[in-house]
């Protein structure tokens, strides 16, 4: 692409090779310190993940509406999150709550096997769409997140984008033995840790990342909320 050439959704391609520079700049500042995540995070089009009306802003370090309730996350925190999985490619890897396939799509740029679960079933489809649309061989269920995805257990990696009281029992039953790694918000609304749990055998190691804020994980295992959501 030239200067000349314009993205997709009309914003020059040198202005928008710019911002995602000053993104990648930022967040090294921020101390995300894995090049091959910053470079996962700028070769997949942030833009495509939220309304077009927001596309000018999907390089801001900021998280965004996307329906639902729901946001897309800061690209600080899917950097930070993603770098704690410590992935080296090849992983299978279980997301809980898609939302709008972003997060869904540096992981598999970063070479994993992807199983994603969504409860919102509109969010699953058009994150199913857009991610077969570029190119990523992603598995995609509508369910209650808390609860995992047991048919494709065990997983190398669990990465949870939303916020549980306490780490979910049937995630931790779910994460390989064998240096399994789960990664997840836990906390109430206004207080929040990032945590990583390392599983090796019977034995689980906790470690606390830092503050953050997510949605509430809604599910048997997790806080309780509406059971109808749309199927």
């Amino acid at each position: 692409m030239t200067d000349a050439d314009s993205h997709p959704l009309g914003e020059p391609g040198a202005e928008r090779a710019g911002r995602i520079a000053a993104l990648l700049a930022e967040l090294r500042r921020q101390g995300i310190a894995d090049e091959r995540v910053l470079a996962a995070l700028a070769r997949v089009p942030r833009e495509r993940f939220v309304s077009p009306d927001l596309a000018r802003q999907a390089w801001e370090n900021a998280a965004l509406p996307i329906g639902e309730g729901q946001t897309i996350s800061q690209p600080y925190v899917v950097a930070r999150m993603t770098e704690a999985l410590a992935l080296t490619g090849g992983e299978r890897v279980l997301e809980i709550g898609t939302g709008s396939g972003y997060q869904t799509a540096v992981l598999a740029e970063l070479g994993a096997t992807v199983v994603s679960v969504e409860r919102h079933a509109p969010l699953a489809r058009a994150a199913a769409r857009l991610l077969a649309d570029l190119g990523h061989d992603v598995a995609i269920h509508v369910g209650d997140g808390s609860l995992g995805w047991p048919p494709d257990a065990p997983y190398d990696r669990i990465l949870v984008a939303a916020a549980a009281p306490r780490v979910p029992a049937p995630l931790l039953g779910q994460l390989s033995p064998d240096g399994g790694r789960l990664v997840l918000p836990v906390g109430p609304a206004a207080d929040q840790d990032l945590v990583a749990v390392e599983r090796r055998g019977p034995e689980t190691v906790e470690s606390r990342i830092g503050p953050v804020r997510f949605v509430p994980l809604i599910g048997r295992a997790g806080w309780p909320g509406r059971e109808d959501e749309e199927r």
